[in-house]
């Protein structure tokens, strides 16, 4: 039973994302939660105060599968096969988040020193979610996708656009945990 408790080792993940990813191509559908956040916002009317969001979502109603696959699986995920306890950092990733102010690294998923409500509900917390959110927004339209749909679906088509966009992704994730975040955190 234990052996059920702990992450799912690669030679099993992966080809179960192989096999997804094979049966959306040969049904020629692609995957991506920024068409399932679009598809969702134009279902609540959107597309009257944007013309991006004028679109037939009823072509793509089958991607909120997904959503709805998200939430369960999250809830069995938790419920069923989750043990409790703390994520397995490397213990230099522990100090360094440490160093930056971060005092339970691992045991949470998401850190109390952003989303904890007395952080959020200050001015440095309000404008770390709003900025953040914008560039999220802005980042996912911008590149045509999300990290999901580049990185598992474009990458897996072989296009092009999807490599130069995850290539991005990292450079930027680069760039922010080694030098954005220290700035923002800095004791």
């Amino acid at each position: 039973m234990d052996y059920i408790l702990q992450p799912w080792p690669w030679y099993v993940s992966g080809p179960l994302i192989t096999l997804v990813m094979l049966l959306l191509i040969y049904f020629g559908k692609t995957f991506g939660m920024s068409t399932t956040l679009r598809t969702l916002c134009s279902i609540g009317g959107a597309g009257k105060y944007s013309d991006f969001f004028r679109f037939d979502w009823k072509a793509y109603r089958w991607n909120l599968v997904v959503v709805l696959g998200a939430i369960i699986g999250g809830y069995i995920a938790v419920t069923f096969l989750s043990d409790g306890s703390a994520i397995a950092l490397n213990s230099q990733t522990v100090a360094d988040l440490g160093q930056l102010g971060f005092n339970n690294a691992g045991e949470d998923l998401l850190p109390s020193e952003i989303y904890g409500w007395d952080n959020v509900l200050t001015i440095k917390g309000m404008a770390i979610l709003i900025i953040a959110g914008f560039l999220v927004g802005f980042g996912t339209r911008y590149a045509g996708g999300c990290t999901s749909g580049h990185a598992i679906t474009g990458l897996s088509n072989l296009q092009w656009p999807s490599l130069v966009a995850v290539v991005g992704f990292f450079i930027g994730g680069l760039i922010m945990t080694h030098f954005l975040l220290p700035l923002i955190f800095r004791q």
